[in-house]
């Protein structure tokens, strides 16, 4: 091609140079377009790929956002129905209060799903989420601290460290093994309600169950802290439902759309 232009140029053949020149021009610019082209549809790949897997880990948030308020409601239940029967407000048998008083000390330490987020703000690619509220709900549900601080007050209750120190350490593995946590699997929402709270038997004797019953009963520091417990948990599910209600209207509109 150059020599071509030379040539043309000593001849001065202005027209042939003037075409070369074109020529010359309009392979770049389609070359440049083309490059730019294939970067456009790598980035909208990239894009569309990202989207869907925030869409996907959003989904599993929903859920863990309403497991969490489940789970703590019965919790709060829990930790109210204790207190009562500490304080001769609404008795219970020895049994029950034994099992209460254990799910009144339980919290919930869930796995998040947070990975493609991480992913996109680590290396500041969060602007390929072209969705604006998808991405702003991202960003609201992955920097809210209302997960941390309700799991953080359960792992820190005084409560919990006050029965879990009492209670013989055989007895409480027996109402873990009895009347703990039911497992739920991510996405099962129907089977949030009554993880936690369901009918049961301890499986303990009379003599074991009259015996720890007895030591809650005459445990002065106990009711106190369940008080604090249930002020603390409160707080916490009202910082989800109440607080957060935007965050958990966007995630309820995410769990709802079809993979």
């Amino acid at each position: 091609m150059l020599r071509h232009v030379i040539s043309h140029l000593r001849r001065q053949d202005w027209t042939a140079v003037f075409i070369e020149l074109i020529v010359v021009v309009v392979g770049v610019f389609i070359g440049v377009q083309a490059s730019n082209w294939n970067e456009e549809r790598e980035t909208n790949q990239k894009a569309a790929v990202f989207t869907e897997r925030l869409r996907s880990d959003l989904r599993e948030e929903a859920w863990n956002y309403e497991y969490y308020i489940g789970y703590y409601r019965e919790v709060l239940g829990s930790a109210k129905a204790t207190a009562d029967a500490l304080t001769g407000k609404r008795p219970l048998s020895d049994e029950a209060l034994l099992i209460t008083a254990y799910r009144a000390t339980q919290y919930h330490s869930g796995n998040r799903r947070r990975a493609t987020y991480d992913e996109l703000t680590s290396t500041g690619e969060i602007g390929l989420i072209h969705d604006r509220a998808l991405r702003e709900l991202a960003m609201n549900t992955y920097t809210t601290d209302v997960f941390d601080d309700i799991v953080q007050e359960g792992k820190t209750s005084r409560y919990r460290a006050a029965f879990r120190m009492v209670i013989p350490y055989d007895v409480q593995q027996k109402l873990s093994d009895s009347c703990g946590d039911r497992v739920v699997l991510p996405g099962d929402y129907a089977h949030i309600a009554h993880s936690l709270d369901y009918p049961c038997a301890s499986g303990l004797s009379k003599d074991v169950i009259a015996k720890n019953a007895a030591i809650l009963r005459n445990d002065s520091e106990l009711v106190p802290l369940l008080r604090l417990r249930i002020a603390d948990v409160d707080t916490n599910l009202g910082n989800f439902t109440v607080y957060g209600k935007d965050i958990r209207d966007g995630l309820r509109a995410v769990a709802q759309e079809k993979p």
